[in-house]
């Protein structure tokens, strides 16, 4: 059956129900005798594929991640009338696509939002497209945890020695490529001041240093090396990222965000080519206290790479597809962009299993670490800056016994202080009686922008997939224009343009899954 046929049998349990998770699927006993009827708990039976077992493993453990490029690629793809590639959806990074609603510490660190709702996502995220998600029980609950960063004065941001790293192959003479990077690069050299300080390397068959680290006062010289810039043949990433560091070492200025700044398409194919050996190299760079920011731009975009020298750099990746992207990244959200407020960020999440039967953690497949990590500081995070706010849903199916005033779970956030490295942590405590509202109509508006986004993010990945139910027909049937119709609602009463811009998205995924 090809993609564009299997779509519409797309299984959910949500939208017309209000996220009321339908029989499908069961688990098996420890005999391997068969499906369960919805709700039976075989003892010491392994969960159903996507779930995980409370009284098991109650621990969830996970590297926090503030990347949006996997949402911001999709939309530009989509508003081209084009799929996104199933491998480039990240559900993490459409929710964290999003501005939330949380509170803000009075200080450094995290303040944690722990809230949610009746009823789940039903939506197969986060594991292998052909395995379907059924939670232990019938009493499921969405559960949403916030963490937010206090936001930064605009007008006063600590100093910053920048080395941009910018692709000139051949690929990069598309338009929205170069020229792109170029609006970007001269917006930013625009609000540099006295106390920064900026480095260009260009690459392309081999990396070329243009401007050694130069005080960000001098425009002139800083202007017209990036108007240089022009677009020459094959793609040695590995050239210029190394090349990139040893400039930025070079320049190392202690006390100062120091930053490598990578503009690309994330397509290599000359020199060191293997992702491994590369993210290699940017993982020892990353350890002499030098970050790395990932500024994807083009159609043919090499999302994967990106996202994990990012990870893999102490950094986070974005993608830009418009000289709007550009400057909102550079200018408006500029010290956003480039400071630091906490290090190494962690959460870990523990449910309680008097309570909680079984759960799934929705997305940040590949930020899952150890539960002994938490506190072990050697252990690398995320780093998150000023004003950003990060996000995680949860699935959590309750015991039948469960009462209102339960305990469910409390989830804690870890980082280190960024100047100082020392650690701190913060916790909250969540019941049953915290997810018992209707999502659609009690939770607050933001948490239902992320279970759009979440669902949207399920359509363009597993928007093909079905699964056999717990007897004949399997789960429910999803209609896309019905989540269409609650993005429409929720811009509407949000007035936000970016969830205008989401419920768009919606309707084109829909139309072109469903033709």
């Amino acid at each position: 059956m090809t993609r564009r046929t299997r779509s519409i049998c797309f299984a959910a349990s949500v939208l017309a129900s209000a996220l009321t998770v339908a029989g499908c699927g069961g688990g098996s006993d420890s005999s391997g005798s068969g499906p369960l009827p919805r709700g039976v708990v075989s003892p010491g039976g392994p969960a159903p594929p996507g779930s995980v077992r409370a009284d098991a493993d109650p621990v969830s453990t996970f590297a926090l991640d503030i990347d949006t490029a996997s949402y911001d690629y999709a939309g530009r793809l989509l508003r081209e009338g084009v799929l996104p590639d199933p491998e480039t959806v990240r559900v993490e990074e459409f929710i964290n696509a999003f501005r939330q609603d949380y509170p803000e510490p009075a200080g450094g660190g995290f303040t944690v939002t722990v809230d949610g709702a009746a009823g789940g996502l039903g939506v197969p995220l986060g594991y292998g497209v052909d395995a379907a998600y059924d939670p232990i029980g019938d009493d499921v609950r969405l559960m949403r945890v916030g963490l937010q960063t206090r936001s930064a004065d605009p007008e006063v941001r600590e100093p910053v020695a920048l080395t941009f790293v910018i692709d000139v192959s051949g690929s990069m003479a598309e338009p929205g490529r170069l020229d792109l990077a170029q609006y970007a690069l001269h917006g930013l050299v625009d609000q540099l001041g006295v106390d920064d300080s900026v480095a260009i390397v260009a690459y392309s068959g081999r990396a070329e240093v243009l401007l050694e680290m130069t005080r960000g006062t001098n425009r002139t010289a800083l202007h017209a090396a990036i108007g240089d810039l022009r677009p020459l043949e094959t793609t040695n990433l590995a050239d210029g990222l190394a090349t990139g560091y040893r400039v930025a070492a070079q320049g190392y200025r202690a006390g100062v965000e120091n930053r490598v700044i990578l503009i690309s398409d994330g397509l290599a194919n000359e020199g060191a080519t293997d992702p491994n050996a590369i993210l290699e190299q940017v993982r020892a760079e990353a350890g002499r206290g030098i970050d790395l920011l990932c500024v994807g731009v083009g159609r043919e975009y090499g999302d994967e790479l990106m996202e994990q020298l990012a990870d893999q750099g102490d950094g986070f990746a974005v993608y830009v597809s418009s000289p709007a992207d550009a400057r909102d990244l550079f200018v408006h959200r500029l010290t956003g962009t480039l400071q630091v407020q906490a290090r190494d960020a962690k959460a870990q999440v523990t449910f309680d299993p008097r309570t909680v039967l079984s759960y799934r953690l929705v997305g940040y497949d590949n930020r899952l670490l150890a539960d002994a990590d938490f506190r072990d500081d050697r252990v690398d995070g995320a780093e998150v800056g000023p004003g950003h706010s990060v996000t995680a849903l949860y699935e959590v199916a309750l015991a039948p016994e469960a009462t209102a005033t339960a305990p469910v779970a409390e989830a804690r956030v870890r980082w280190l202080d960024p100047m100082s490295r020392a650690p701190d942590e913060v916790g909250r405590r969540i019941t049953v009686a915290d997810l018992s509202g209707d999502v659609w109509t009690e939770p607050s508006l933001r948490l239902q922008v992320d279970v759009v986004a979440a669902q949207l993010a399920g359509l363009l990945r597993f928007g093909t997939v079905g699964w056999d139910g717990y007897g004949p027909g399997g789960g429910t049937l999803i209609d896309p224009r019905e989540l269409a119709r609650q993005a429409d609602r929720l811009a509407a009463l949000t007035a936000d343009p970016e969830v205008a811009e989401l419920a768009g998205m919606v309707r084109t995924a829909g139309n072109l899954l469903i033709e």
